[in-house]
């Protein structure tokens, strides 16, 4: 189980995304004195240039390119470096399994030759957009598992029920045959951040209703900020609220609207050029496992431009 700290920051920071979440959006009881969540910084993004070292941290293959395409492309065409790690392989999506396989029973082996699978995707994805394939990291810990791991298992070993995998299964990962805990994957973290040394890093919004998302946010935030750099940091979010983004579709010409789970929270937007959204749209679609399910979700992401917060 979580130790007593490790379990307190967590049930605080929790607490209180919901409360700011709730008064943002207005869904809080009126005078109930719910504290609200401090901005670290400004949303607005740094300048984007030759000193630029971006680190986009994702959930799973295919969320750097849905949110942070754009600023990836920027920051690589200014001659800056580019990173991505993700955090899980995306092993736990039987909907794709079931319709690449074409049946109904899955297997742990199965699984893992999913996310293999996707990983490729990410490794065409990332290159699309001008990611180097050494700044290509996974860190192969248990999709639909992370946030588990950093409130139920911090010292305690995870076992995957989609890969039953207790450690990372991956040849390929940055660190295979590392535990599945929660002081493991903060480890890796520590150590991706460490080798990066990035003056920008881009991460899930805590407010975002994927558990996985919200996990990696609790995560990146807490490594961010024991390093004393949660100014550093800009969050985005996929799982915004029903029915966003909006149209459900591929919508060339349009921007990106505010998602309804963010409320009141700043955002700061970032317009891609009409270049930057060709190869937005080719990237998305270097993800057929992802698009045999989920087209129209993914290819709303196009748009022209991107949003982001600041860190809580």
């Amino acid at each position: 189980m979580l130790r007593p700290q490790g379990r307190s920051i967590a049930r605080l920071f929790l607490a209180l995304t919901a409360a700011a979440w709730a008064a943002a959006a207005g869904t809080g009881p009126p005078g109930d004195g719910a504290p609200a969540l401090p901005a670290a910084g400004t949303a607005a993004l740094p300048p984007l240039d030759g000193t630029t070292s971006l680190l986009v941290v994702a959930p799973h293959p295919d969320d750097e390119t849905l949110c942070c395409a754009g600023v990836i492309q920027r920051v690589a065409r200014a001659g800056g470096r580019v990173s991505v790690v993700w955090i899980t392989s995306g092993d736990a999506s039987f909907l794709d399994l079931l319709l690449i396989e074409k049946g109904l029973t899955g297997s742990a082996s199965k699984q893992r030759a999913l996310a293999g699978r996707r990983m490729r995707e990410a490794r065409a994805a990332a290159s699309l957009l001008g990611v180097p394939d050494d700044r290509q990291l996974f860190l192969g810990y248990p999709d639909r598992g992370v946030l588990e791991l950093l409130t139920g298992h911090h010292d305690t070993v995870y076992a995957s029920r989609y890969t039953a995998s207790s450690a990372v299964p991956y040849a390929d990962a940055l660190f295979p045959g590392h535990a599945y805990t929660g002081a493991s994957l903060e480890r890796d973290l520590a150590a991706v951040l460490e080798r990066i040394r990035p003056t920008l890093v881009l991460a899930p919004s805590p407010h975002d209703s994927h558990p996985d998302h919200r996990g990696v946010a609790l995560l990146t935030l807490r490594a961010m900020a024991g390093r004393g750099e949660l100014t550093s940091v800009r969050c985005w979010i996929v799982h915004g609220g029903e029915g966003w983004p909006s149209p459900r579709e591929l919508s060339p010409g349009l921007p990106l609207t505010r998602a309804p789970l963010l409320g009141a929270v700043p955002l700061a937007s970032f317009d891609l050029t009409p270049a930057e959204e060709d190869s937005k749209l080719a990237a998305v679609r270097a993800y057929p496992t992802q698009l045999t399910t989920l087209a129209p979700f993914l290819l709303a992401f196009v748009r022209t431009s991107e949003s982001f917060s600041a860190a809580p």
